[in-house]
């Protein structure tokens, strides 16, 4: 069966072309290097992971709520909309919502696969392309585990945002060596990196849970990698080259503001369109929503230095100038130890699970070993003859 055949009905089956401008750039300059960029290319590779081993592809997901998402993340949860369905429409609603969600992850990872190998290309630096080459390795396996997902667990495909594909070719097509950088490591990667933490805490399905927290575990440094790439250069702009890139920056976060709106689930489902919209614009808790999706993205910007009035202006029309006061360091340092707590959770119950074994191995032996004589004869007895101590009886033999 094809992967197209998984697609919801009227999407596109085609290969996606964009054209890209730009040099291919080679540094000769083999020493040259940042410490702290060439300490996040070590720990690039240190953190390589195996997706098929690492994830637990044994627990079930309920396919009619994908993210195990309680009821209160329903975006259609109080509109005239969601009370006029039957319990029906509601369940294919909600199975919907999980495929489009979980899709858009998949998309954006395929976008970020190509824009790491652009950046391998295009970046000046010896130090940024070396880190670029493990993203690439990251994001590779994140494509293959979202496939996955998909796949075995959904059962169901939505196409690309149009919004995140406009941002994608934008940031592609562009000669500008940077822009691959700002448009995926700080904008893209940034908004994904808080959607992920977002249903990571919020997600009942454990294997949710523990596919968001490995996923961001990369992620944190692929937005550290921008973030160190870009800062020094935007520092030796020109004005008017800084407010190019403030252009983008506002086009891309309204672009990426309207991401999340799960348009194409109403226009799929034949829901009235404005309606649905409308009451999720004005509902309070996507006004929550979005500010917490961009609570990685604004600092960022901030911190390389693209801080002009219209950038400030655009995130105040938004309602998420605020997010200009979070610490990235510290969401990464807490991205690390979750990814690191989940490792343990599992360690410690498969060791659990392990020591289960051997005391139900001992209790079987145990109880094979007790027959009806208990004195000193030399049969199957328990007491001092030669069914125990050294003389090897089927205590011992079924005693691990």
């Amino acid at each position: 069966m094809s992967f197209f055949d998984f697609y919801v009905p009227g999407a596109p089956k085609e290969i996606w072309n964009v054209p890209m401008a730009g040099a291919t750039r080679f540094n000769w300059d083999y020493d040259d290097g940042r410490d702290r960029l060439l300490n996040l290319y070590q720990k690039g590779k240190d953190k390589q992971w195996d997706a098929q081993k690492r994830i637990d592809w044994d627990l079930e997901v309920d396919p009619d709520n994908a993210a195990g998402l309680p009821d209160e993340f329903n975006p259609l949860l109080g509109s005239r909309v969601w009370d006029r369905m039957t319990e029906r429409e509601r369940v294919e609603f909600t199975r919907h919502q999980g495929s489009w969600l979980f899709s858009q992850f998949l998309h954006g990872e395929q976008g970020a696969l190509n824009v790491s190998a652009r950046i391998v290309e295009s970046a000046p630096d010896l130090d940024s392309k070396f880190y670029a080459a493990t993203q690439t390795m990251d994001e590779a396996r994140h494509v293959e585990l979202y496939t996955r997902f998909l796949r075995e667990k959904v059962g169901m495909y939505y196409p690309i945002n149009q919004d995140l594909a406009k941002l994608l070719a934008e940031s592609l097509e562009d000669s500008r060596w940077d822009l691959p950088y700002l448009g995926m490591q700080v904008l893209i990667e940034g908004l994904a990196l808080a959607a992920f933490g977002l249903f990571r805490d919020v997600s009942t399905n454990p294997l949710v849970k523990q596919l968001l927290a490995y996923v961001m575990q990369d992620e944190a440094r692929h937005v550290a990698f921008g973030r160190l790439a870009l800062k020094d250069y935007y520092a030796q702009l020109t004005t008017a080259e800084r407010a190019e890139r403030e252009e983008f920056v506002v086009e891309g976060c309204y672009l990426l503001r309207d991401r999340f709106k799960g348009r194409e689930v109403y226009e799929q489902l034949g829901l009235p369109l404005d309606e649905c919209m409308e009451f999720v614009d004005n509902s309070e808790m996507y006004r929550l929503y979005q500010s917490l999706l961009f609570s990685r993205v604004v600092p960022c910007v901030k911190d390389v230095g693209l801080w002009g009035e219209r950038v400030q202006a655009a995130y105040t029309d938004m309602g998420i100038l605020d997010n200009a006061k979070g610490d990235l360091e510290a969401l990464m340092r807490q991205d690390e130890d979750i990814a690191e707590a989940v490792d343990r959770e599992r360690y410690e119950a498969e060791l659990g699970a392990r020591r289960q074994e051997v005391d139900d191995a001992i209790s079987l032996g145990a109880d094979s070993g007790s027959g009806p004589a208990t004195g000193s004869g030399s049969g199957p007895a328990t007491g001092s003859g030669s069914g125990s101590g050294s003389g090897g009886g089927p205590d011992r033999a079924a005693n691990p």
